[in-house]
């Protein structure tokens, strides 16, 4: 971010959009004391739980159910609170700095080919995602396939992305937030609904099974969905990879304002974090309850009738966890909420990638820093590729499970990964001044370590 370079005026009678990344004098402000006047201010985290909520907890986290029942409870419990240790200090190091997530992580000792080993695994990694946004593509299609026979997946599949395409290219920020909330509220209070009836059902839930879940026993099969699932769930890697860029578009950094050494600074810094951390805080209860709801359905319904979602037949499959807890009407209430969770992934995750690839090619020196004009091509661009890439993904593979499986994986093994860079930033680059306290530093140094430790397990296992 920078608090002097501006870009050229616009054209006359051309509206010019303000530049999320640059300081401005006139956005400094002091952040709320209150947690109601907080609450008012957090948004960055719906937009991540409209990632979040999607392929990760629809497709893999009932696949896992369905494959093995209630023992794996503890993987997605895991999965959702050890990250926000993770994702709270990129977005304290964003807020205190100015610099965006990749900045930080490019300035990461390594091997550097125009910008470091981070980077570029980050986009490797989001290209193996791409599996993921396939599968979404084809899950929507599936969806509306079943409400509109006469018309094939195939074909709804190039319609979802021209509308994909032409939302993200006539929207900024404030849009994505909007669709983003309306998406999380509308399927996480029904898949919720759901879960709860199927509670009262023994026939689908024990809390006998619910204990054999939290005793930490590894599945007997299913470890790729396992894995996929500790990667995808809660904030997964591309997510905490995301997190920073909302923050900086919501406007953290800019009302902290330019670092300076006085307690004013000091106290807006603080302030804005504590902001952002009840922003997690909502975001993570949202995106928790969602994810046990959708394991639960999974374990306690496709399980118990030995069922589980397979290529051509997810989406008939997957509406059983809602026609078995409410009844054959709420087929409707699944078909809606199916596209709004996984097509409210497709475009909130595609609307993050493509601004944290355009800071990519910033990185490598495509363009200057203060052009914020030339960030928005870029950006477009990648809008462009991102849905495109995925689409012929999905004409190739034609399996949905497997493809969000791929996708999963590549996530969980890029964990470790930010893990040391985030560490890295926390010890090395953070501002004295905004460094956190000691309760906050050991939960940190204890999610990374766990991280760590399981996904070195996993990878044993795997190799085994």
């Amino acid at each position: 971010m920078s608090s002097t370079a501006r870009p050229a005026a616009a054209p006359a009678g051309q509206a010019k959009s303000k530049d999320p990344y640059a300081y401005d004098p006139a956005d400094i402000e002091n952040p709320p004391q209150g947690v109601l006047g907080m609450l008012r201010r957090i948004g960055p985290g719906m937009i991540l739980s409209a990632s979040i909520v999607g392929s990760g907890e629809l497709i893999a986290t009932t696949t896992l159910g369905a494959e093995v029942g209630y023992v794996a409870l503890w993987v997605i419990l895991l999965s959702c609170f050890l990250k926000p240790s993770v994702q709270s200090e990129l977005g304290r190091y964003t807020v205190a700095t100015g610099e965006t997530g990749l900045a930080g992580f490019n300035e990461v000792p390594g091997p550097r080919f125009g910008v470091n080993w981070i980077v570029w695994a980050w986009a490797f990694m989001v290209l193996m995602t791409m599996f993921q946004v396939g599968a979404m593509f084809g899950g929507v299609g599936q969806v509306l396939n079943q409400i509109m026979p006469a018309v094939p997946v195939n074909a709804w599949v190039p319609v979802l992305a021209l509308i994909t395409v032409g939302l993200l290219l006539s929207g900024g920020y404030e849009r994505v937030e909007k669709l983003a909330t309306l998406k999380v509220a509308l399927f996480t209070m029904l898949t919720f609904l759901c879960a709860l009836l199927m509670a009262a059902k023994p026939e689908y839930f024990r809390w006998s099974q619910l204990a054999e879940g939290l005793a930490f026993q590894m599945p007997p099969h299913g470890l790729a969905s396992a894995v996929a699932v500790f990667g995808i769930t809660g904030v997964g890697a591309t997510e905490l990879f995301m997190y920073p860029y909302w923050c900086v578009e919501k406007g953290y950094a800019r009302f902290t304002g330019p670092r300076e050494e006085t307690a004013a600074w000091r106290s807006r810094a603080r302030g804005w974090v504590r902001v952002m951390n009840v922003d997690i805080i909502a975001s993570m209860i949202i995106y928790t309850v969602a994810t046990i709801a959708f394991y639960l359905l999974g374990a306690g319904v496709l399980h118990s009738q030995g069922m589980a979602p397979a290529a051509k037949d997810m989406i008939p499959v997957l509406s059983h966890m809602y026609t078995e807890t409410l009844g054959g009407w709420s087929l409707w209430l699944f078909y809606v909420g199916a596209i709004a969770t996984l097509y409210g992934t497709i475009f909130a995750g595609t609307a993050a990638n493509s601004r944290v690839f355009a800071d990519m090619a910033r990185l490598l020196g495509m363009f200057r820093g203060d052009d914020y004009d030339q960030r928005v091509r870029w950006r477009n661009g990648f809008v462009w590729a991102l849905v495109m890439i995925p689409v012929g993904l999905y004409y190739w593979w034609q399996s949905p499970v497997t493809m969000v499986k791929l996708g999963g994986m590549a996530q969980a093994s890029m964990l470790p990964v930010i893990v040391i860079g985030t560490l890295y930033l926390r010890f090395r680059r953070l501002p004295e001044a905004a460094r956190p306290g000691r309760w906050i530093t050991a939960s940190l140094l204890g999610a990374a370590s766990v991280i760590v430790l399981v996904m070195a397990y996993y990878s044993v296992l795997i190799v085994l």
